[in-house]
């Protein structure tokens, strides 16, 4: 068994809670009430969607060489 790195983006939501959003892997977006539970979600949500890559046995892509980072841009 291999680990193998995904970046993950966490947006806030007005009703509470954590959406997440896993770049590499179009479509795997998951839910939870709070940061921890959003990161365990995304873990899970990420093995079931590599499960299914495997059984179709399609390419499994990953974040090992990239990264999300951000920038603040000031606007007259």
């Amino acid at each position: 068994m291999k680990n193998l790195y995904y970046n993950l983006i966490f947006q806030p939501e007005p009703e509470g809670g954590f959406t997440v959003i896993v770049p590499a892997l179009p479509g795997c977006i998951t839910y939870g009430k709070n940061l921890e539970e959003a990161k365990d979600m995304a873990s899970d949500a990420i093995k079931g969607y590599i499960a299914s890559l495997r059984k179709d046995r399609e390419r499994i892509p990953t974040d090992e060489k990239s990264f999300i980072s951000s920038v603040q841009v000031h606007v007259a």
